[in-house]
């Protein structure tokens, strides 16, 4: 029989009530993000209040126009997909209070775990739950510098839109188009806008960034700001310039090249233990270990995706993919999704052996290159 997912709902649904869920744990009352599984937007009336920062942790935003509106997202379907349609009850309460304390404490997270265990997932479910936009990404590689973060000048690009010699530019800006258009602001210049919310920055896998990189994110994690040389050396005679951003469709206005925040985003840091961080790097953060999910909370995130209460055939697939797993974390989640996925449409109803082999073959050893 294939496996389905029904309406009702029951202790493994989606709709849990957050880390609460229905072990009894009684929610802090200090904290703001509660792994409800609520999605808002930033235009919601009724918000989660964020508490105040400490005093070490507020910053003059330098603006001249005050704090910027979070812009909404122009399409809400990257948050869907990750997260489905409701996803509450999936996180370890002991994750969650460190996890506020970031918030509270205005300090970048660092997030450590095993692939797959939700470490990315963690900024979206922040940034969904309390209505803060959407999340400013930062994939890192071994060729990403701070300046890739911050802002890209297409100084190229701009000479080569530059009119012939002895003529102004068609929009009258001189022998040079305007700077405005070939300047964009990087994810963390984005985050460090002068927005009236704070904006959810994900620095996914710093662990494979060069070895200065950590360091060189000291002085924006304790500042709040950065400049713009290109725009500095313009100030006297152009003050303002308007730029483009992270959220693409958005621009907003830099003054005499100086970015400052008014709310230091909530900083979300992955990374998969492949190298260690320098101790002042490490002081500036706050940090958690992602556990892999239990049985209760893999069934919250498969009900999350697939619209309500898992059948049996379902929920004794997710009992066999805990013990699969043991306590060796090699498994993921989304290679369960994929499993599920596939018998709901009726992969397990040909015979009972060509479903186990596919089965293994999904759910192949993350550690090894054979299948278990």
């Amino acid at each position: 029989m294939s496996g389905t997912v029904d309406r009702a709902t029951d202790g493994t649904s989606g709709d849990a009530a957050g880390a609460g869920g229905d072990d009894g744990f009684a929610v802090p009352h200090w904290w703001v993000f509660r792994d409800t599984g609520e999605h808002r937007s930033p235009r919601d009336e009724a918000l989660p209040k964020l508490p105040p920062p400490p005093t070490w942790r507020r910053f003059r935003p330098e603006s001249e126009r005050g704090p910027l509106t979070v812009p909404v997202p122009a399409d809400g379907h990257d948050t869907r997909r990750r997260l489905g349609r409701r996803r509450g009850g999936t996180m370890d309460p002991k994750v969650l209070h460190v996890v506020n304390a970031a918030i509270h404490l205005r300090r970048p997270l660092l997030v450590t775990g095993a692939p797959g265990t939700g470490k990315s997932t963690l900024a979206h479910q922040i940034a969904s739950e309390l209505g803060l936009g959407g999340v400013l990404w930062w994939p890192v590689v071994s060729r990403t510098t701070l300046r890739d973060g911050l802002y890209d000048y297409d100084a190229i690009g701009r000479v080569q839109d530059a009119p012939q010699p002895g003529r102004r530019s068609p929009a009258g800006d001189g022998p040079l188009p305007g700077i405005g258009r070939y300047l964009t602001l990087g994810p963390v210049g984005t985050a460090l806008l002068p927005w009236q919310r704070p904006r959810v920055l994900l620095v996914d896998e710093l662990d494979k960034s060069d070895v200065d990189l950590p360091n060189d994110l000291l002085h924006i994690f304790e500042e709040g700001e950065f400049r713009v040389p290109e725009l500095e050396r313009l100030a006297q005679s152009q003050r303002q310039v308007e730029v483009a951003t992270a959220d693409h469709d958005h621009r907003v206005t830099v003054t005499a090249g100086r970015v400052r925040c008014a709310e230091f985003p909530v900083v979300v840091i992955t990374s998969n233990g492949e190298r260690d961080f320098p101790p002042a790097f490490r002081r500036r953060c706050l940090e958690v270990r992602m556990p892999a999910p239990d049985g209760q909370r893999l069934a919250a995130m498969v009900a999350s995706h697939f619209d309500g209460a898992l059948d049996e055939r379902t929920r004794e697939l997710v009992r066999e993919f805990v013990e699969r797993r043991g306590d060796t974390a090699d498994l993921a989640v989304d290679q369960l999704l994929n499993t599920v996925h596939m018998l709901t449409n009726g992969a397990a109803e040909a015979d009972g052996t060509s479903w186990g082999h596919l089965r293994d073959a999904l759910w192949r050893n993350l550690s090894s290159d054979l299948s278990p």
